[in-house]
């Protein structure tokens, strides 16, 4: 029986894991090599919708590349050598760390030829960067493609961009259209889409030119196909003990609970959310320094502040916050999450939001915990070592009085458009046989009336969102699943809830659960995947809606 394109796409989903992990446990491949055909090849199969016109011969893929060059440090497109590595010690050298403008990752230069980026996100980052890196390699070949003939002789077009390249290294002027009208050839694209792209990248202050990019992709390619020096990626031996066991979660939540500890809070009830680190901070503290009372003024004062009108409310808000309970925890442990206390007790106000009363009794106000994105798997890590209890050296131990755990993540959705809000009642992990059900304490009827799309129901947490494509999506989205949207945390969060709350009984079992996630991207909708540009001020409705509901149901 013939397989349909959604079946054909998630095995091709399947072998790439498979293949990296393989890889990864090997210790170092050549990307064009045989090693690895076999990545190549599944990615072209299954051609995600982020990464656009992979699968054509000619044409390389604008906004695909824009969004992965932001995700890799600034020039790692002229590396024939990309090591991966774990936190071994460069942050003490005097390598310059390079970290991209979308991915919180420490990366170093250590010279013409050689990039050592740091994985410290667990095995969600590194399939991650391989998938991008992948995806530079084929485009790479399209690029050699394109500048020679079957012979090998390099093509006018290429000879003229190596000229523009140079001149703007050593800061010299040249003639923009004229630099564009060699691209377009190189590039496979119209002299309006290349000139187009150019602009986007300038704008981009992360990466280098579209000009520098293409060049020196290119300019690797031809050095492996024509001189035999091969690129390859390769992994550290102690990148390759240290994934899987916690290391930096185990870290990052010691240093957590050591502050809590400190401070007189680890008895406390705790509420720990992991969401974004500003709206928490500007609605509770913006009802409490300014008075704001109505979710109507906060989003107008959030708003205001996004866009630059009110830094001064911004830092009246940072002001009042640091008098009245705010804790700031900074990461130095290497998982990029920073965490933020709010002290109820410390508030000199008597309500955390108009109409939400804190209790009397200082002892029974709680702390709210609030930590930054996860990425993946690292959701997991670093969930199930913070749920644990706090163990001191003379033996004690200081279990949490966890309340509520609630997630506040963005996500792509199925159904509607970006901005739209998705309610979860049940998380299932694609690829697997691990089906998370849940108790959400939000419900749809929470966000109706404010003018956004509310859907509630299934949401898969996906292996990559890079590597999602519309034949797979509309499988889950019509199939009896009925999904309305994918992630990558959801179901590592509940992993560790459920397993802390009923399987060790580090913490109740009547642990209140919310999730919302607010639609950063439609995969299924042409101009509107995560290549086509972040959210910007779109997002911040929902954001902040989703911050006002939850404090609402934690202290109503």
């Amino acid at each position: 029986m013939k397989r349909t394109r959604a079946q054909e796409s998630r095995a091709a989903i399947e072998k790439l894991y498979i293949t990296m992990r393989h890889l990864f446990m090997r210790g170092s491949y050549k990307p064009m090599g045989v090693s690895g055909e076999s990545l190549v090849d599944s990615l072209l199969v299954l051609s995600p919708e982020i990464y656009g016109l992979l699968a054509q011969d000619e044409k390389i893929e604008l906004d695909g590349l824009l969004y992965v060059m932001e995700r890799l440090p600034r020039g790692i497109e002229e590396c024939r050598y990309i090591r991966l590595i774990s936190r071994e010690g460069y942050e003490n050298s005097t390598f310059p760390a390079i970290v991209p403008a979308k991915r919180r990752r420490n990366c170093y230069r250590v010279d013409e030829d050689q990039m050592y980026v740091e994985m410290t996100r667990g095995r969600s980052d590194i399939y991650d960067i391989l998938t991008h890196l992948t995806f530079l390699y084929v485009e790479s070949e399209k690029i050699r493609s394109n500048s020679t003939d079957p012979k090998g002789r390099i093509d006018l077009n290429w000879e003229m961009l190596g000229k523009i390249v140079a001149k703007e290294e050593n800061g010299e002027d040249f003639d923009k259209e004229v630099a564009c009208s060699y691209l377009s050839h190189v590039i496979g694209r119209t002299f309006d889409e290349t000139h187009d792209a150019v602009q986007k990248f300038e704008v981009s202050p992360h990466t280098n030119s579209l000009f520098r990019i293409v060049y020196h992709l290119g300019k690797l390619a031809m050095d492996e196909t024509f001189e035999g020096r091969d690129r390859e990626i390769s992994f550290s031996s102690t990148l390759r003990l240290r994934v899987g066991h916690h290391v930096y979660g185990e870290l990052w939540a010691n240093k957590i609970k050591k502050v809590l500890f400190d401070h007189g809070l680890i008895d406390r009830p705790l509420h720990i959310v992991s969401a974004n680190l500003h709206s928490f901070l500007n609605t509770i503290y913006g009802h409490q320094a300014l008075g704001l009372s109505t979710f109507e003024e906060i989003e107008k004062v959030a708003m205001d502040i996004s866009v630059g009108a009110k830094q001064n409310k911004a830092k009246e808000i940072y002001n009042y916050a640091q008098e009245n309970g705010f804790i700031e925890i900074f990461d130095e442990s290497g998982t990029n999450i920073h965490v933020q206390l709010f002290d109820t007790a410390a508030m000199s106000a008597k309500t955390l939001l108009s109409g939400c009363e804190l209790p009397e009794d200082p002892n029974k106000r709680p702390v709210i915990l609030v930590m930054d994105y996860a990425f993946g798997e690292q959701a997991y890590e670093c969930f199930d070592e913070l749920l644990k209890p706090y163990e001191l050296e003379n033996g004690k131990s200081f279990p949490l009085n966890v309340l509520s755990a609630s997630i506040m993540g963005k996500a792509g959705i199925l159904t509607g458009r970006k901005g739209d809000i998705m309610i979860p009642d049940s998380h299932v992990f694609e690829g697997t046989a691990d089906n998370y059900p849940f108790k959400n304490e939000l419900n749809k009827k929470d966000f109706e009336g404010h003018g956004l799309g509310v859907f509630q129901g299934t949401m898969f947490t996906v292996l990559g969102t890079s590597l999602q494509n519309k034949d797979v999506l509309s499988y889950l989205m019509e199939s009896s699943w009925k999904a309305i949207g994918l992630e990558m945390e959801g179901a590592h969060y509940q992993k560790a809830i459920q397993s802390e709350s009923r399987i060790r009984q580090s913490i109740k079992k009547n642990v209140k659960v919310m999730y919302a996630y607010y639609a950063s991207d439609n995969p299924l909708e042409t101009g509107s995947t995560l290549a086509s540009g972040a959210l910007g001020m779109d997002g911040v409705k929902p954001t902040y809606l989703i911050t006002y509901k939850i404090l609402q149901k934690l202290f109503i």
